[in-house]
């Protein structure tokens, strides 16, 4: 997208934060975690990854709003958005198939797409949502650190990583993995404890497992990473371009454009 690459250049060349123009494009962050019962996990990270969010968004070109209200889920508001970016949500995304419909024909107009975390919980019933993401949530091996191995080192969120990352999180296990997913990070499960790995994922991935990946699919872009449990991660400045280099993967092509 030369014309954001341009205007990003300049902003830094000219040593401040981007002035944002009419045509700056602009993400819906959402954080919806609903159960009919009340009983579904909330992480207490939504603020501070809704905050970060903003901050990227200050220094990088792109605007932000926050929201876990799913009735903005509806064509005409979806137009104003380059990408859609769950954060953390978990459990019912949407209300009604309505709102399902307009989150599949924003995908299918070209609309990027950003999963973090739990969103891989999310819509744990609807199929064209693991589909999007790449996977969905199966269960997650205790907090504790392992280490991570850059299998793409040359894209915009892993660029700025080393050969390994040591790191400290939950470690997830999704199954329906799309076959279409570019995978970017995985983690060792050699020293991972976790007494039910041999289960699940066993040995489908032999010693590693797919932590985040990108891919193109239905006509938009999509980057899910599976890492961010922890408050303090959206403070860690790896992490940071972690994200900030998937979200601006995701914002590389307008939507309804090839």
């Amino acid at each position: 997208m030369k014309g954001l690459q341009s205007f990003l250049l300049a902003a830094l060349l000219a040593g401040g934060a981007p002035v944002l123009r009419a045509d700056t494009p602009r993400v819906l962050v959402y954080t919806r975690n609903f159960t009919p019962d009340g009983k579904g996990f909330v992480h207490d990270n939504i603020a501070a990854s809704g905050a970060m969010i903003r901050q990227l968004a200050a220094t990088n070109g792109f605007q932000v709003d926050v929201s876990d209200d799913p009735r903005t889920f509806m064509p005409e508001t979806l137009r104003q958005y380059r990408a859609l970016i769950f954060s953390n949500s978990n459990n019912e995304a949407f209300e009604n198939d309505e709102q399902r419909e307009a989150f599949k024909k924003f995908i299918q107009g070209g609309g990027g797409f950003v999963g973090i975390h739990s969103a891989s919980g999310s819509e744990r019933q609807w199929p064209y949502y693991w589909a999007v993401l790449g996977g969905k949530f199966k269960r997650h091996a205790p907090l504790q650190k392992f280490e991570i191995t850059v299998i793409d080192r040359t894209h915009p969120a892993t660029r700025h990583l080393g050969a390994t990352w040591p790191w400290e999180d939950e470690f997830y296990y999704l199954d329906h993995l799309n076959p279409r997913i570019h995978v970017l990070l995985a983690g060792d499960l050699t020293g991972l404890k976790d007494n039910a790995k041999t289960n699940y994922p066993g040995l489908v991935f032999g010693d590693c497992f797919p932590v985040a990946w990108c891919q193109e699919f239905d006509g938009g872009r999509e980057f899910y990473t599976s890492l961010g449990h922890k408050v303090e991660h959206y403070r860690d400045p790896v992490f940071r371009q972690h994200i900030l280099g998937g979200i601006l993967w995701v914002l590389n092509r307008p939507p309804g454009q090839p």
